[in-house]
């Protein structure tokens, strides 16, 4: 022990240069109060964001391994039949999960950069304690700042990352959440000093000219400050600015008339004009569709039953047909809402003989990958809004949005609302 202390009173005296000596850093606006008032709105934020990641992953049916990643071991969910009821349901989640996630980020920013002196501390490790801090902080800073980079390119669609987006986001996701619940533990108590410390009110009350450090404390306060050049109610108003800017540059995403707006993101471009005039996240071009793909000799096979079952597109529209106003919502958090005139999946699940299927598994003229084809659940099928629809908003489905028939079903993952339909098998078990 009086090794290790001798040890850590020389290191301490003979720090390096740059960051890792306590003069380095002259704001006067770091200290105890500023931190924990950002980490109180993480604290409250960031959860919300971690539960509707995971019910995203939920509502992608690991139980029918179509979620990604498909084999997780002992972090596997538990899942749950992902309800069909109300229409808007993974609109809503996964909008919370991307669009809070990136009003979130200047508040993250704002937060490291609160903190950096902390992150150079010398001696680099104190204590068992602070051994565990030290490693608990560096996996938190790591995994948001990888969750948000891979989040961000994901939106972007640029995977220059070179790995499985899905498979790295989940297992960061984790990596998160362990940190984070540690590092909750370990500074709980220090935040609700700190916060008690200071009254908001008064120090959102005080100019810049009467800013002033908060008392020393190591670590954070700066030892030899410069005078203020912004208060601490600009600081957390330039942090809350920034949050509304970005917050109103992703709500277009969602919310049809402030599409115009959504500039950080592909799917805030106009994407045309017409009933067919919506996002499209996959087009026929961009699946190998061709015109012979989806021509008149084009038919269904709908299985389950003793025989299946074919229909050509002119049989389909001479059914019932039924028209109910869905959302699609994607992963990369965009969506939109648009009248889908079609056949009921029951209807169809009928035909076959199946009267109550308990998942049908879709089949699309596409080949391949997490876009061919999709498994849904027994409420899913026989939700009275799930269609095969052939026509939105009036006029038939264009190629891009998965003429000759798509599926359509409420509170369903974009990507299992499976375009370009070949086959549908209704099966009596799950």
């Amino acid at each position: 022990m009086a090794v290790d202390s001798r040890l850590t009173r020389w290191l301490r005296a003979h720090p390096p240069g740059g960051p890792f000596r306590p003069e380095s850093w002259r704001s006067p606006l770091r200290g105890p109060w500023l931190t924990s008032v950002l980490g109180l709105f993480l604290l409250v934020a960031l959860p919300v964001v971690v539960v509707t990641g995971l019910l995203s992953y939920i509502a992608y049916g690991p139980q029918f391994g179509q979620a990604i990643p498909g084999d997780v071991g002992w972090l596997s969910l538990p899942w749950f039949e992902w309800p069909s009821r109300p229409s808007w349901l993974y609109q809503l989640t996964q909008g919370l999960h991307v669009g809070l996630g990136l009003v979130l980020v200047p508040v993250v920013l704002a937060k490291l950069w609160s903190v950096l002196p902390r992150l150079f501390a010398w001696p680099p490790v104190r204590s068992a304690t602070h051994l565990l801090e030290r490693v608990s902080v560096l996996l938190l800073v790591g995994s948001v700042l990888f969750e948000i980079v891979t989040g961000l390119l994901n939106i972007q669609y640029d995977y220059a990352f070179g790995f499985s987006f899905y498979t790295a986001h989940y297992w960061g996701a984790w990596v998160f959440i362990a940190a984070f619940a540690t590092h909750i533990v370990i500074k709980a108590p220090a935040m609700v000093r700190a916060l008690r410390s200071r009254s908001v009110r008064a120090e959102l009350r005080t100019t810049r000219a009467d800013t002033r450090p908060e008392p020393v404390e190591s670590g954070l306060v700066a030892t030899a400050p410069t005078p203020a050049t912004i208060s601490r109610r600009g600081a957390l108003g330039v942090v809350a600015g920034g949050s509304l800017l970005v917050g109103a540059l992703t709500a277009g995403q969602t919310v049809e008339w402030l599409r115009p707006l959504a500039l950080l993101v592909p799917r805030g471009l106009v994407p045309g004009d017409g009933p067919n005039g919506f996002p499209v996240n996959r087009t026929a071009t961009a699946a190998g569709i061709t015109a012979a793909d989806t021509g008149p000799e084009w038919t269904l096979v709908l299985l389950g039953g003793r025989d299946p079952v074919t229909l050509d597109r002119a049989r389909l529209a001479a059914l019932p047909q039924h028209t109910a106003t869905l959302p699609i919502a994607c992963v990369e958090g965009w969506s939109t809402t648009q009248d889908w005139t079609g056949v009921r999946l029951a209807d169809l699940a009928r035909l076959t003989g199946v009267d109550a299927p308990a998942s049908a598994h879709v089949r699309s003229l596409e080949r391949g990958g997490p876009f061919g084809q999709a498994t849904l659940q027994g409420n899913q099928v026989t939700n009275p809004d799930a269609l095969l629809a052939l026509r939105v908003n009036g006029a038939d489905l264009s190629p891009d949005h998965g003429y000759p028939a798509r599926v359509i079903v409420p509170a369903l993952p974009g990507v299992h609302n499976t375009k370009w339909v070949h086959s549908i098998e209704f099966r009596r078990t799950p």
